[in-house]
């Protein structure tokens, strides 16, 4: 993982009990992504997922399971099997410069190996102070931290 700026990055790290293949299975399935991929009781729907440096990474959310609205149109950039993803929503799907709501970001999701299952650590970074504390302050460690949780239950009941 590259070297965190505390003024432009977020993090989180958790130990998962769980094999690295059954996080990343759950991070490369849409079926199993939108199980987790936001917050309850919001639902997910995982509408485009090529995972492979350059694919489409979009997804839609909904909180009553019938009207859905955008939520990420990105694009992996970096992806080495059940070790790293590397995913950016200011270049959207189709490789366009974007302006995404509430901020830009690039996130790095690192799995390694840890005696009780996997160490995930989540590099978020922005491009500008203040997008950062927007972030930070739009509820960052509530969101991830709740989104990893079901991630981590997923994996390890897996």
């Amino acid at each position: 993982m590259t070297e965190i700026d505390p003024q432009l990055d977020l993090t989180l790290t958790r130990i998962i009990r769980a094999p690295r293949a059954a996080i990343w299975r759950a991070w490369t399935d849409p079926e199993l992504l939108a199980r987790w991929w936001v917050p309850a009781p919001t639902v997910a729907r995982v509408d485009r997922l090529e995972v492979r440096p350059g694919g489409a990474f979009v997804t839609s959310l909904s909180d009553d399971g019938a009207a859905f609205s955008p939520h990420t149109d990105g694009l992996f950039l970096v992806v080495e099997p059940e070790r790293r993803l590397v995913f950016t929503n200011a270049i959207d799907s189709v490789w366009r410069p974007a302006a995404p709501a509430p901020v830009a970001m690039t996130a790095e999701i690192v799995l390694d190996a840890h005696a009780e299952g996997a160490e995930y650590r989540a590099l978020v970074r922005h491009g500008t102070a203040a997008d950062r504390q927007r972030h930070e302050e739009l509820g960052f460690a509530e969101g991830w931290g709740a989104v990893t949780a079901a991630l981590a239950a997923l994996a390890e009941a897996a």
